[in-house]
């Protein structure tokens, strides 16, 4: 059984107000036709952009979100018929830090595993392990203003670990957290992965996606554009080097000329930046700025990436995960 499995999974959102006077705006598709199979004890990365559907696809997997078409399972069950049999096997970490500010760290825990059918001694016992395992020990009876975002984003984990769920969902979890932080809780996952637990987790850090996962779905526009481990999408990025070159002009005229640069094996063009793909990385650049010189276009910068997620998912949809 896997983990997780969608089959030809929708969202359509109602469309938006338009403003008064102007024609009426189309639906919004969130999610589109998203096929996708998690194995148990995966950690499974989807990566994109904010609105490419990350975060509707973790609802619908959550039970928050009714798909509008399409199935989705969850631990052998179809969280759209049986969302109560659902919930009792996930645990969720938002990508907002909610817990009770009424009540301390540990009665947090307590109070979470207490809901799901925990049988109040025991409950005592689990909160007292996870806040040892993901070292909040000394923030037991701390009021949850009192901790840091990175503890706060801990205690999230821990409480979502409460109740023991076969599968973890984790909605942008290093949001916001500084660097320290960052790689604190990136140990705290991979330990929780070493000991077998299927997590599935939302990024557009794609250094955060690389170091994690074991395969990652590149989503944008709510439609999956590649699905495989990092190493392989990685080499699935055309041409060795990107080169952007920003002129102070729009660079749709240079994109043709550019194309048949010696080496450059695709040219587009975004505003003012040309953006190419060669095998010869810098070597390229005094080409590309004699043709901008031929339409009196000035530099403003230039920038190269190497093979890596970030290039793929630029040739993929033609623009930055920002």
């Amino acid at each position: 059984m896997n983990a997780i499995e969608t089959r030809s999974l929708r969202k359509v959102y109602p469309a938006p107000s338009a403003r008064r006077g102007a024609p009426p705006l189309p639906p919004v598709v969130a999610i589109d036709s998203l096929d996708l199979v998690i194995a148990q004890g995966e950690f499974f990365g989807l990566l994109g952009p904010n609105g490419a559907g990350k975060t509707t696809t973790i609802g619908i997997l959550t039970t928050r979100v009714r798909p509008t078409a399409g199935e989705a399972f969850v631990a052998g069950v179809n969280v759209t018929r049986d969302p109560t049999r659902a919930r009792r096997r996930i645990g969720v970490v938002p990508q907002q830090p909610n817990p009770d500010r009424s009540l301390t760290a540990f009665e947090n825990l307590v109070f979470h595993a207490t809901y799901f059918g925990i049988v109040p001694a025991e409950a005592r016992r689990r909160a007292h392990e996870l806040l040892d395992r993901l070292g909040l020990t000394e923030k037991a009876d701390a009021r949850v203003d009192a901790l840091s975002g990175g503890q706060q984003q801990r205690l999230m984990i821990a409480r979502a670990l409460s109740h023991d769920p076969e599968v973890l969902f984790l909605d942008e979890p290093t949001v916001g957290l500084d660097p320290q932080a960052r790689l604190a809780l990136w140990d705290i996952l991979r330990d929780l992965h070493k000991h077998g637990r299927t997590i599935v987790m939302t990024t557009h850090y794609m250094e955060e996606a690389d170091q994690l996962c074991d395969r990652l779905a590149v989503i944008d526009q709510g439609k999956l554009l590649a699905l495989d481990t990092p190493q392989q999408l990685k080499a699935q990025a055309p041409g060795d080097t990107i080169v952007e070159v920003t002129f102070d002009a729009p660079a749709d005229p240079l994109v043709a000329c550019a194309g048949a640069v010696d080496g450059i094996s695709k040219a587009e063009a975004s505003g003012p930046t040309l953006r190419v793909f060669t095998r010869r990385g810098g070597e390229s650049i005094p080409a590309l700025i004699a043709l901008g010189d031929t339409q009196r276009m000035t530099v403003r910068d230039i920038h190269l990436s190497r093979p890596s997620l970030e290039t793929l998912f630029i040739s993929l949809t033609g623009r930055k995960l920002e």
